[in-house]
């Protein structure tokens, strides 16, 4: 705000502090190179919303606002997830920010580098019950990289940006009223926006190793690696592929999870040597193939941060150099055998069921679009029963695998992108439904499975407990799509693959929902078991 103060026949105009501190974070923001900022609106944040606006309208940043702290927070973990830069997310006091705590709990798992900055009242009013005040230093703990409680009228952005570089962080920035700044924009001029910095990493090390029966498994997320220096990593090394995420790594083994169930299959193909690119989330049948083998290496750069503790023989940081001997033909083609006995057996699946969706939805993405799989089930399913293929950029919250804020991220990700198709359960898009609340020019359709109520549960040990339906199964009896429709946005329910392949291969326009209406949560439990022992009989 300006102030004048008149003395005789002089004027002297006075800068707020908090205009002043909001201008200077928000230049130096445009200056490293951040094209992104994600807003909420509030009233204590007011002096960094103008600053954000003003920058806006000068054509220098993408100002996104989204009526709610958590969806904005997620989001915002899209364009980070799509963009592989920081994106800054900003919120007023009080309960605003803690509602940014799951993006930022899913942003540390994941190494994501989001920028957390939360308004606050002057440190003197804290625990004097001055209004929406309340004790937000420290609120992340330990899942942010870096903190500050920020006050004054400038601060240096040096730390921060170098601590984005493994995660978010989060500066509380305490303004003092008054909140709202005069209109001068000259604070813009004569910017000098940077490339990204890069930052140099130590030494790889080398992979040594003397065994020919290795195995392969790469975690959904790649441990944040890219999809083609694993690729590459790969094929040097030349062992048989478990990839959870099969649609990015086309020589994968098809349909790993499902036939590793059968304990006769998993005594054949028990490895040597397991090399682990991420964390293996998604498969009991996996997991417990890993824990049989004689050696793990694991390859995660968040072994330096949030995964310190992870139990392996050999540990690495980036992706190694490898010096290893050529791996058995018999094993390798026993694992190739074993992939295409499977394929053989989901191929010949005719019936609609979530199984059957996960198979022809993944045949039928077009080639170049970008996908988001949210978690729980649809995950698990793609893992599977998609085959594997190429041509498809995929994204999910692994880092703790949450089903809530999918509808939000999968936005932030199709911001960036010419078209994307996001698939998720019933309960995770009931989970995020103001997400949907979306201003934008944003392509992405939702698949929604329905099957009224929390799926997952059939399949695992709670399955038949005391109270299951109440406690477990969570029925909802709700439309989706008319839910959707009833926020404006396109819907449609379809029940057969058919109309699945249509809906998948249809241009994507715009923001659409398309509800998978499938047979009851039990049947599927016992239609997957029966897979199973399918599988286990061959």
């Amino acid at each position: 705000m300006v102030e004048e103060s008149h003395h005789e026949s002089r004027s002297v105009t006075v800068m707020s502090e908090a205009t002043s501190l909001a201008r200077v974070i928000v230049r130096q923001i445009i200056e490293a190179g951040i094209t992104d900022a994600v807003l909420a609106p509030g009233s204590r944040n007011a002096p960094l919303s103008i600053a954000f606006y003003q920058a806006e309208q000068a054509g220098l940043i993408n100002l996104h606002v989204k009526i709610d702290e958590r969806g904005a927070a997620f989001f915002a973990l899209g364009l980070t997830k799509t963009t592989g830069r920081p994106v800054p997310v900003i919120c007023t006091s009080g309960t605003a920010v803690a509602n940014f705590h799951p993006a930022v709990l899913e942003a540390s798992h994941s190494n994501a580098p989001l920028l957390l900055l939360t308004a606050d009242r002057p440190a003197r009013l804290r625990r004097t019950g001055a209004n929406q005040t309340t004790e937000q230093a420290r609120i992340f703990g330990k899942a942010v990289r870096y903190f500050a409680d920020v006050s004054g009228s400038a601060y240096p952005m040096e730390l921060p940006f170098n601590s984005l570089q493994s995660g978010p962080v989060h500066l509380n920035i305490q303004f003092e009223e008054p909140l709202i700044g005069d209109s001068d924009t000259s604070w813009l001029d004569n910017l000098k926006v940077a490339a990204p910095q890069v930052f140099d990493r130590k030494s790889p090390g080398t992979f040594h190793i003397k065994s020919t029966r290795g195995l392969l498994v790469i975690g959904h997320d790649r441990a944040g690696l890219s999809q083609e220096s694993v690729q590459k990593f790969a094929s040097e090394l030349g062992w048989p592929v478990i990839a959870e995420d099969p649609l990015s790594f086309e020589s994968a083994t098809a349909h790993a999870s499902i036939f590793l169930t059968s304990t006769k299959i998993r005594s054949e193909v028990k490895p040597d040597t397991v090399v682990i690119i991420g964390r293996t989330t998604l498969s009991r049948s996996v997991n417990i193939l890993i824990a049989e083998a004689r050696k793990t290496v694991i390859i995660d750069p968040r072994m330096a941060t949030v995964d310190q503790d992870r139990m392996g023989n050999q540990k690495f940081l980036a992706l190694p150099q490898i010096q290893v001997p050529t791996a058995d033909p018999d094993w390798v083609a026993t694992w190739k055998k074993l992939g295409e006995r499977a394929s053989k057996v989901i191929a010949g699946l005719d019936t609609w069921s979530e199984e059957t969706i996960a198979r022809d939805f993944a045949a039928a993405l077009p080639t170049g679009v970008s996908l988001f799989v949210a978690s729980s089930r649809p995950i698990r399913d793609l893992e599977g029963f998609a085959h594997p293929r190429k041509g498809v950029q995929v994204f999910a919250n692994r880092g703790l695998a949450g089903i809530d804020g999918n509808i939000s991220t999968a936005l932030g990700i199709a911001y960036a992108h010419k078209a994307t198709i996001a698939i998720l359960g019933d309960l995770s898009f009931l989970y995020d439904l103001t997400g949907l609340i979306n201003k934008e020019a944003i392509n992405c359709r939702f698949i929604v499975i329905n099957n009224d109520g929390g799926g997952i549960f059939s399949t695992l040990p709670q399955r038949g407990s005391h109270g299951f339906e109440t406690v477990f199964g969570t029925p909802h009896g709700l439309n989706p799509a008319e839910i959707a429709k009833a926020m404006g946005v396109s819907a449609q329910q379809i029940s057969n693959l058919k109309e699945l392949e249509a809906a998948v291969k249809a241009p994507v326009i715009g923001i659409s929902v398309v509800v998978c209406d499938v047979p009851d949560r039990e049947s599927n439990a016992d239609n997957l078991k029966a897979i199973y022992d399918s599988l286990n009989s061959m």
